[in-house]
């Protein structure tokens, strides 16, 4: 059974997974007023993904999804686009339903879910913490960093993209 160590390294093992959260961090820190909005609502709708995936339920699409989230998500490092703070954690919180979902169906069957989903969730937070981290270390360096940083994102995710083409 998968316990509080295996969710913990769950998130850091996928460079999906840890590039949107990362990403996530980075965007708030370089365009947001309330940094923490995005990336809370990112961590709460992950869980309720998860809750969803380990309850057997089942998106259309998921990965294309969460391939299309580091796209635009590095899009929106890359262009430092500002969007209003609800209007932010709403894309960022549909976004984590789909990568929670993903999350809880790997983690469906393992008997008790609570550990793992505990590690996931304290990984996701120190992700986006290390991209609010990683978003203020590029804004003071020059415009190019924070282009250089959501275009690797955006490369990625476009990647996933083709090779599910």
């Amino acid at each position: 059974p998968a316990g509080f160590l295996d969710g913990l390294v769950h998130p850091l093992a996928g460079p999906d997974h840890l590039a949107a959260m990362l990403a996530v961090g980075c965007w708030s820190a370089l365009t947001a007023r309330r940094i923490w909005l995005a990336p809370l609502a990112f961590a709460a709708m992950l869980l309720v993904g998860a809750l969803m995936g380990l309850a057997g339920l089942n998106l259309p699409a998921v990965e294309p999804v969460i391939a299309a989230s580091l796209l635009v998500l590095g899009l929106l490092v890359a262009a430092r686009t500002q969007l209003p703070a609800t209007a932010a954690a709403v894309l960022v919180g549909a976004f984590a339903i789909f990568h929670g979902v993903a999350h809880g169906a790997e983690l469906a069957g393992g008997g008790n879910a609570w550990l793992p989903l505990a590690g996931m969730l304290l990984a996701t937070v120190g992700l986006h913490l290390a991209g609010i981290g990683i978003g203020h270390t590029v804004r003071q360096r020059n415009l190019w960093w924070p282009r250089v940083a959501g275009s690797i994102v955006t490369v990625l995710g476009a990647a996933l993209l083709i090779r599910m083409v």
